[in-house]
């Protein structure tokens, strides 16, 4: 097969693929979108095209995104989307070689997690029962909060369960996470009691817009906008509106803390690293492996701050 004519036709074709075949969510293509235009862009400034890209001016390009001060996180990234576009051009005849094949990045940096208290996350789920302009809001938000503490869920899993796996008072949910992959998670009783309180009222006003002539949603919490649920980025927002109304800095709560939380206090009580590798969706061990450096850092300063040999 040739290659497309145009950069811009390589770029959407290849995220097509990734979309299509390996299950690519929209989040992950859209990020690829993103470091390859970039590329693209930087290669059009030199007169270059995907076709003419050699090993040397990928590392070229690379240095020129440490220069710009590109955090060593993004210039990972950046590699990998490369690398990805020209395994796909390889494997479609497009390339002949695979110039990106023997680079090697500048890793990830493997900082531990932010997490939560046991204390703190009490605080915001008490905020969640008390914090929105409505009865319906106040419900809609402890439902959002007792599912994500509850399961360890991405939010971008959180944010568009359908109904369907909701109903019935059901013990699991049926989550599907990256790639399409789906897994069971279990919820406690203070979630199931949520999830029942929101549903009633979630059905209720989906029957009034339902007799104003919209559609029903499939959404666990469907919102009027574009996308049909609660976005994650408004998501994001109300989560700092509740760490504000239950008193803990905001900058210390996001979604992704939330799901940190879970996992570290899981293991804190004795849980599985497997159990929790298949809870929170982990494809590798590796991943699931860094909240056993949160406990270490955690009992180092409990030593530190409480052992009678370290006291002033």
């Amino acid at each position: 097969m040739s290659a497309p004519a145009h950069m811009d036709r390589w770029v959407s074709v290849f995220l097509d693929a990734q979309s299509a075949e390996l299950g690519a969510s929209e989040n992950t293509c859209l990020a690829y979108g993103r470091d390859l235009i970039d590329f693209s862009g930087w290669l059009s400034k030199r007169k270059l095209d995907f076709t003419a890209v050699d090993q040397p001016c990928i590392e070229r390009y690379l240095i020129q995104c440490e220069t710009d001060g590109l955090s060593r996180a993004t210039r990972a990234r950046r590699l990998s989307s490369v690398k990805q576009l020209y395994r796909f051009a390889y494997e479609e005849g497009w390339r002949t070689d695979n110039p990106a094949l023997q680079i090697k990045g500048p890793g990830r940096a493997k900082s531990l997690p932010k997490t939560l208290s046991v204390e703190d996350v009490d605080k915001l789920l008490g905020a969640a029962q008390t914090t929105g302009r409505s009865q319906s809001d106040r419900v809609r938000n402890t439902c959002l909060m007792e599912l994500l503490y509850a399961t360890g869920m991405r939010v971008s899993e959180l944010v568009t369960l359908p109904v369907a796996a909701a109903r019935g008072d059901p013990q699991m949910l049926l989550v599907r996470g990256k790639g399409n992959k789906e897994r069971l998670v279990p919820l406690a009783p203070a979630a199931r009691d949520a999830l029942a309180a929101w549903i009633i009222i979630r059905d209720e006003e989906d029957r009034i817009r339902i007799s104003k002539g919209a559609n029903p949603s499939k959404f666990l919490f469907p919102s009027r906008g574009q996308a049909g649920h609660l976005t994650r980025h408004r998501f994001y927002a109300l989560i700092k509106e509740l760490a504000i109304a239950g008193g803990i800095t905001p900058n210390n709560v996001t979604p992704h803390t939330l799901r940190h939380a879970f996992a570290t206090h899981l293991l804190a009580n004795g849980a599985d690293l497997r159990a929790i590798q298949t809870l929170l969706g982990h494809a590798d061990i590796s991943t699931t492996e860094i909240y056993t450096h949160v406990l270490d850092e955690r009992l180092k300063d409990l030593v530190h701050n409480h052992h009678p040999l370290n006291a002033p």
